[in-house]
């Protein structure tokens, strides 16, 4: 009998053990305490501040100012090489000369008592011609007709060309004669018998000026 009881006690205990422990785990859930699940979302709201515009050209203006509106650089004009000519007997009208030999003379004056003779130019451009050669000159003594004729070896620089205007195009002549005599002169071309040094061929300038005026 005393056996009985006491078995019963202790199933009577082991119950109410059982509904004890989920009398506990309802009490515990109850307290807030279950563990927390998986992070779904952000745990910080998304910023609402818009995104940055691409930047789709220059970072800085383009310019405003004008393209250069300069004029094109002017053709050169003036006399050349090939436009530059020996008026011969200062005649701009007559026989024009370019780098001549003067195999039979180039009469320099108009009377013929200055001639150039087997020339041989180093340069001839639009600004001088220099060339090498004979200098014939007339010694008028008694007077010119009668000579005499003296050879004198020269270095020839003709200069300052003037323009000078005609039907068949402009054209520039040497104005100006400088000699050098590297043997001298002869004593009876000496002093006041010497010939023009440097020469300004007078009448062509005159002549030249006036083609161009009409």
């Amino acid at each position: 009998m005393l056996t009985t009881n006491a078995r019963r006690a202790r199933r009577v205990a082991g119950w109410a053990g059982v509904v004890c422990a989920a009398l506990l785990a309802t009490a515990c859930n109850s307290n807030g305490t279950v563990a927390s699940g998986p992070v779904t979302g952000p745990t910080t709201p998304p910023s609402s501040a818009p995104a940055t515009a691409p930047i789709t050209g220059p970072t800085t203006p383009p310019s405003s100012a004008p393209a250069s509106s300069a004029p094109a650089t002017a053709p050169v004009t003036g006399p050349t090489a090939n436009s530059t000519f020996l008026a011969q007997g200062q005649d701009i009208n007559g026989t024009v000369l370019h780098m001549p030999v003067c195999a039979t003379g180039c009469v320099l004056s108009g009377d013929s008592t200055a001639i150039l003779d087997k020339m041989t130019w180093t340069t001839w451009s639009g600004s001088e011609a220099v060339g090498t050669g004979i200098y014939e000159l007339d010694g008028c003594n008694p007077n010119c007709a009668a000579g005499p004729i003296y050879h004198v070896p020269a270095v020839v620089t003709l200069s300052s060309p003037v323009k000078a205007c005609s039907s068949s195009g402009t054209r520039y002549f040497w104005t100006r004669a400088t000699f050098r005599y590297p043997d001298g002169l002869p004593k009876a071309l000496q002093g006041e018998n010497a010939p023009q040094n440097p020469w300004v061929f007078s009448s062509v300038v005159t002549a030249a000026q006036q083609s161009c005026a009409s």
